[in-house]
């Protein structure tokens, strides 16, 4: 082949070296264009004929395939398993002569579903134009992640592919996240400890800043470890965490360790509900009114009640101040009087008389120890003796 582009051009053919009189061959003529647009050259048969070289004109119009570029991907790195990469860009182009119509973009090969896509591509790509689709790597495991992002069309080279590719990594993690709820706990109290695992799954050891309780109520909840300074390259170590509710109703925080991975701090939520029983006493006075002296009144009688989440336990019932001596409770309390427990929700009566021991004014409390917030709580008594 001569001419402009004879590289594009290429043939097979019957002739040998001879051709006998009278006789003929046949040269099979191929066209591969190396680049777009029209390519031509010259066949050219050159023998011992008068006329040699004997020569033919070949032509043909090299057009563009759909291409996806570029391909392929570049690879996406180290990403922690389950989390997503940023979207890298790949261009779907159409510079056939024609419109092409798409018919699914979607991954195949070793990993498909650690990849995904978005794109703005239509179901029919003008001819010249392009559209793009945005590859993100999500893995769901460690090691060398793969798959092909694959475009099905009409075009003859259909599918158009690119490999994709990526490394799936794990970054220090607290297990388990969230722990798992305390539960109803007394207020005061200390729980069981619950263990929280903390990972270092990677190749370089963790050193460790501090580890502590964040978020709404840090002071309802402690820890020891095991974890010291640093966690060795693929160690772990157990971090136990306790639950003393400083209050009634919902408490929560956040176990925080600050250390020096890139995902630091790692974070678990930690939560219960502070229980605990409410006690009141109605009425919270009560007076005797005149009593001759020497002689014991009408009982009078006080209720306790416990409205609150957890058993009431009373230590004491007692009398206290100037003239306790002028006052009695008696065994028709229903209250136990030398300590004991209330349900909850529930009540108990505490009955109490007055035997002045002498004229005059005399007052005294009724005091009630217990575990509820607020103890003792207390009921002011008097009366005067005549």
């Amino acid at each position: 082949m001569r001419g402009a582009n004879p590289g594009d051009f290429g043939q097979t053919n019957t002739c040998g070296s001879s051709v006998a009189a009278g006789g003929n061959c046949a040269i099979n003529v191929t066209f591969t264009p190396a680049a777009t647009g029209t390519r031509s050259a010259t066949l050219t048969v050159t023998d011992s004929a008068s006329n040699s070289p004997q020569t033919s004109g070949v032509s043909g119009t090299g057009t563009a395939l759909p291409s996806l570029s570029p391909s392929p991907v570049p690879d996406f790195g180290g990403q922690n398993v389950g989390t997503t990469s940023a979207a890298q860009a790949v261009t779907r182009s159409n510079l056939s002569g024609a419109a092409l119509t798409i018919t699914s973009v979607g991954f195949t090969g070793t990993n498909p579903g650690d990849f995904g896509q978005t794109n703005n591509c239509p179901s029919t790509l003008a001819t010249g134009a392009t559209c793009t689709i945005n590859v993100t790597f999500t893995p769901t495991a460690t090691g060398t992640r793969s798959a092909i992002l694959t475009v099905t069309d009409n075009a003859s080279n259909s599918p158009q592919t690119s490999g994709v590719s990526g490394t799936g990594t794990m970054l220090p993690s607290l297990s388990p996240s969230p722990v798992p709820s305390f539960g109803n706990q007394n207020v005061g109290i200390t729980s069981a400890a619950q263990a929280v695992t903390l990972s270092n799954p990677t190749t370089t050891a963790l050193s460790i800043t501090s580890i502590a309780f964040t978020g709404a109520n840090p002071g309802d909840f402690g820890q020891t470890n095991n974890c010291g300074s640093s966690v060795a390259a693929g160690g772990n170590c157990t971090i136990n965490v306790t639950f003393t509710p400083t209050a009634t109703g919902s408490r929560s925080a956040t176990l925080t360790v600050t250390d020096n991975a890139s995902n630091s701090p790692q974070t678990a939520g930690v939560s219960g509900t502070g229980v605990g029983p409410t006690a009141s006493l109605s009425p919270t006075s009560l007076s005797f009114g005149k009593q001759n002296v020497n002689t014991t009144s009408a009982p009078k009688t006080v209720t306790l009640s416990n409205t609150g989440n957890a058993p009431l336990t009373i230590n004491s019932i007692t009398l206290t101040g100037t003239n306790a001596n002028n006052f009695a409770l008696t065994s028709a309390s229903t209250c136990p009087l030398s300590g004991g427990t209330v349900p909850t929700p529930g009540n108990c009566t505490i009955v109490v008389t007055f035997t002045p021991t002498g004229k005059g004014g005399k007052t005294a409390a009724v005091s009630v120890a217990d575990n509820a917030s607020g103890s003792p709580q207390q009921v002011s008594l008097s009366g005067t003796g005549h």
